[in-house]
């Protein structure tokens, strides 16, 4: 599946790219599959999502949880939690 994936703030820093078309590898099904396959492309991928747990996703510009499969995306955002202010 080809998806366009685009990175915000700090994520957006530490992987050195604004956004990406990527095509997906059969077992990405869930949004945490796809921020462990990220993981592994390389240094800039792992420092940006070394803490899972924070990044946030939404798919198709909708907020959604990490055990949220990613079929039918066609745009997937990954950033850093929000801050208020």
């Amino acid at each position: 599946m080809k998806v366009n994936l685009i990175y915000f703030a700090w994520v957006r820093e530490r992987i050195g790219k604004t956004e990406e078309e990527m095509e997906l590898p059969k077992s990405v099904v869930t949004v945490g599959d796809l921020l462990s396959h990220l993981k592994g492309l390389g240094e800039e991928y792992e420092t940006a999502l070394q803490f899972p747990d924070v990044i946030r996703v939404a798919i198709n510009q909708e907020h959604v949880e990490h055990d949220e499969a990613i079929a039918g995306a066609r745009e997937i955002g990954i950033f850093p939690p929000m801050t208020g202010g």
